[in-house]
């Protein structure tokens, strides 16, 4: 049972409240836009690279299979699944990186962008014109705590947060390679030796250890050689394709972040009202952009016209 929501409900009668809150993500505009932002190449050159929403769907599905074999509850865990990244900006770590560029550069104590707690700020004020979906305290907490310094409360959401690292590592690593920015010769040889050399392989081995660890040790964990073999595989990735120039035109889709923040924040008649602070509303309306949204919108208002040459 859930400890309940913000706002108090009467029961479904045919739902449970995390079954609600799952339906209420699925539903909501933020999900929908996963679909075209970036999950770490930008405007790739073909159909099969991840995007935020196939992440999302695919760190869902590993999430779901441990909660299951471990006795948990499904539905919670599915609920912060679909929910965890509904505030990423576009362009992936690019923008967000971006965005905390700009803010840190604004002073008054202002912190960085942290995707997971704008994910929250999306469920709670954003959607649903800005009444939010009154999602459950379980998965609000799972949504908030599935990275960063904090820590989920409930089992589901550790669950959540481990499956997280072990879905983007492995299909970027499977993305990068297709992208032609790595080879698999490239891999390091150590976490593979442990993981297993083909990505269906690695997650399964994952998977199948974080059960049988988290059983034998009545926590949600990993045992500790496939955790350090998950991480230097993570360490890596950061070092050679995330931070690759050739991986993501960091420079270029950071640049077009940031001018559309300092364009929008001074022009507070031209951005959707969500807030009375400017800065924040500002956050809020570029950080809800999808890529191709945000690249016609710069387009639309930096480059020149050429139909308006001779007006």
């Amino acid at each position: 049972m859930s400890a309940g929501r913000p706002v108090p409900e009467p029961p479904d009668g045919v739902r449970n409240p995390f079954q609600r809150d799952r339906d209420r993500i699925i539903h909501a505009k933020a999900f929908r836009r996963l679909m075209h932002k970036t999950q770490v190449f930008i405007s790739p050159d073909g159909d099969h690279f991840r995007t935020r929403l196939t992440h999302t769907l695919e760190m869902m599905q590993i999430s779901r299979t441990i909660a299951r074999s471990l006795g948990l509850n499904e539905d919670l865990t599915e609920a912060i699944a679909l929910g965890h990244d509904l505030g990423h900006t576009p362009f992936g770590h690019t923008g967000e990186e971006a965005l905390s560029r700009v803010l840190v550069n604004l002073g008054h104590g202002r912190r960085g962008f942290r995707h997971n707690e704008h994910s929250l700020r999306v469920v709670d004020a954003l959607e649903k014109g800005g009444q939010g979906l009154n999602l459950t305290h379980e998965v609000r907490d799972g949504i908030l705590n599935h990275t960063g310094k904090g820590y989920p409360s409930t089992r589901e959401g550790e669950i959540v947060r481990i499956a997280d690292r072990i879905a983007y590592v492995n299909h970027d690593v499977d993305d990068a390679i297709r992208a032609g920015v790595i080879s698999w010769s490239d891999l390091p040889k150590e976490p593979l030796a442990v993981l297993g050399e083909q990505m269906s392989v690695r997650i399964d081995t994952l998977v199948r250890d974080m059960i049988l660890t988290s059983r034998e040790r009545e926590e949600i964990a990993l045992s500790e050689g496939v955790y350090e073999a998950l991480m230097q595989l993570r360490t890596w990735l950061f070092k050679n394709v995330y931070y690759n120039p050739l991986a993501r035109e960091s420079r270029k889709a950071g640049a077009v972040v940031a001018a559309l923040f300092e364009y929008y924040l001074e022009r507070p008649e031209e951005r959707a009202k969500s807030d009375p602070d400017p800065v924040t509303e500002t956050i809020d309306f570029v950080a809800g952009m999808t890529d191709r949204y945000a690249l016609a919108t710069y387009n639309r208002i930096f480059l020149p016209r050429t139909d308006a040459i001779f007006d």
